[in-house]
């Protein structure tokens, strides 16, 4: 454990089960130990012919990193590098090119397998002395390696990856999981999110998020098949569930919500599915009750965690909106001051669990992950309500109007469902008075009708009039959505201000942008349209 005993113990007994696959390529359990040591053999020759000091918190194990499009390969090659004295990271290849060479160069990582074709010159350019090799020279070097010993079971001191907290819009805070970390996160979810001896998980998306990386390692912890998808196709990962007998997917929400859209169309591809995970507390609604539609046996668990700490716990019915956290895992909510608050009342969550990692590592950022009694926070605002926790989101989803917390996420809970409105995303805007006034940006809720153009293309019909606004026909108006908001929410919530937009910012996982969202409304440049 976390991966290699049970590697060595299934390839003993059952070399032929699939370990890894992609949509076109496959590692079984046999393929993957002897694999292994060639992996490892040409990692090793990189380091040392272009030795780069790691960050001290490794104990000086170099540390290799993946930043590849396929998750397939990522994900073999993490895998292969888990029975050895080695530190694996994996790099989002989209992320700013700034970001990617800052984060290289502060956490000392040594070797880079990547397909950018401007990320060697960049870090050159910082004084960087590792070694970017593409995946094709790679899969050459591995090929003629001389194969190492064959990978064992570690010490749970050992470092064992390298995460990242972020990365798309701030630098991103470097920290390590020990073995040892990874068994504790490993026995909570695989006593609660049913990674079972040979399932067959679908787990769709970057080896980059934590969600999928996680999946690939609880998987191959317990013996089961990670099969992994570069992106979400509806079309293609419907054929994949039916055609490799996947009964579990794990996948962030916006990929549920694609799945239940496939299912809606083909339910007989998803026969075989029996669970869907997802991560991300305050799963909307609408999200579930559209999978119990489209596919009524299929079981669905979204659970709440951080990457640095762990899971936490999960919801799995009602409107999702409360979590029932995990045994073993201790929760504290408390304020500015860190006193623990009453229950009922909203302040910053602060979780005390094994799996937590030890903090960021000093290269990359100065804030402080673990407090000196031992409880750790990544600044999730929440309060506790009849045993369970309910999620506020981030402090920047906090906002004070009039003297009064508004959670922005409750705010937008309360619209989950509203005939003819699509996603939503609320926000805190300047006031002169008030400090700050809640605002909701509604997205337009129907995608524009297909047009013809002159030479004989369809193309979108545009979501903007000439003067570049977009239209707000199918929108409900501002009087329906402020007599809905005043009979879901308590008056300090409901929304002074109403916008729509074309689109609202999101993440590359579907996630949408707060921040980019409030700023979007600023900027006042006819993007948004008030109501």
């Amino acid at each position: 454990m976390p991966i290699t005993r049970t590697v060595l113990e299934v390839a003993r007994a059952h070399p032929d089960r699939i370990a890894v696959a992609g949509p076109d390529q496959v590692v079984t359990y046999g393929e993957l130990v002897e694999g292994s040591q060639r992996t490892f053999a040409a990692v090793d020759t990189l380091h040392r012919a272009h030795p780069v000091v790691p960050a001290p918190e490794t104990g000086g194990i170099p540390i290799t990193a993946v930043s590849l499009a396929s998750a397939f390969h990522a994900a073999r090659i993490v895998a292969g590098l888990a029975g050895y004295r080695a530190v694996s990271a994996t790099i989002d290849p989209l992320w700013p090119l700034a970001h990617r060479v800052r984060v290289i160069v502060r956490s000392g990582i040594g070797v880079v397998i990547s397909d950018s074709t401007d990320l060697a010159e960049a870090l050159s350019a910082e004084g960087w002395q590792g070694t970017v090799i593409g995946l094709d020279e790679f899969a050459a070097l591995e090929a003629r390696a001389v194969p190492a010993g064959p990978p064992t079971v570690r010490d749970g001191d050992e470092a064992f990856l390298l995460l990242f907290s972020s990365g798309t819009t701030s630098d991103p805070k470097a920290f390590l999981k020990t073995r040892a970390q990874y068994r504790a996160n490993f026995a909570i979810s695989s006593a609660h999110l049913e990674p079972l001896p040979g399932v067959a998980t679908l787990a769709p998306g970057p080896l980059s998020y934590s969600l999928t990386l996680y999946a690939l390692i609880e998987c191959l912890a317990s013996g089961g098949g990670a099969h992994l998808a570069d992106v979400f196709e509806p079309a293609a990962i419907a054929r994949r569930v039916r055609d490799e007998g996947i009964t579990r997917v794990v996948a962030v929400p916006a990929v549920v919500q694609a799945l239940t859209d496939a299912a809606r169309r083909d339910p007989s591809a998803f026969a075989t599915l029996e669970l869907v995970v997802t991560g991300g507390a305050n799963l909307p609604a609408s999200i579930r009750a559209g999978l119990a539609e489209a596919l009524p046996t299929v079981r669905l668990i979204s659970y709440y965690g951080a990457a640095e700490i762990g899971f936490i716990g999960d919801s799995r019915g009602g409107d999702g909106t409360l979590i029932s956290v995990y045994t073993g895992i201790g929760i504290s909510v408390r304020d500015e001051a860190g006193r623990p608050l009453p229950e009922g009342e909203a302040g910053e969550l602060w979780v005390r669990a094994e799996a937590c990692s030890h903090g960021y590592l000093a290269g990359t950022s100065t804030d402080a992950l673990v407090g000196p009694d031992g409880w750790a926070t990544v600044h999730d605002q929440a309060r506790a309500q009849g045993g369970r926790l309910a999620l506020l989101g981030r402090a920047g989803d906090i906002a004070v109007t009039g003297g009064h917390k508004v959670s922005l996420a409750e705010v937008e809970r309360a619209f989950d469902g509203m005939p003819g409105l699509g996603a939503v995303c609320a926000v805190a805007l300047p006031h002169p008075r008030l400090g700050t006034i809640v605002a909701l940006v509604l997205e337009q809720s129907r995608p524009p009708a297909p047009v013809s153009t002159d030479a004989g293309e369809v193309t979108a019909e545009p979501a903007t009039a000439a003067t570049g606004t977009p239209r707000t026909a199918d929108i409900p108006d501002k009087h329906a959505l402020r007599a809905w908001a005043r009979e879901r929410l308590a008056p300090q919530y409901v929304p002074r201000r109403w916008y729509v937009v074309p689109a609202l910012p999101r993440t590359a996982g579907g996630k949408i942008r707060r921040g980019e969202t409030g700023a979007l409304l600023l900027a006042d440049d006819g993007r948004a349209v008030r109501l």
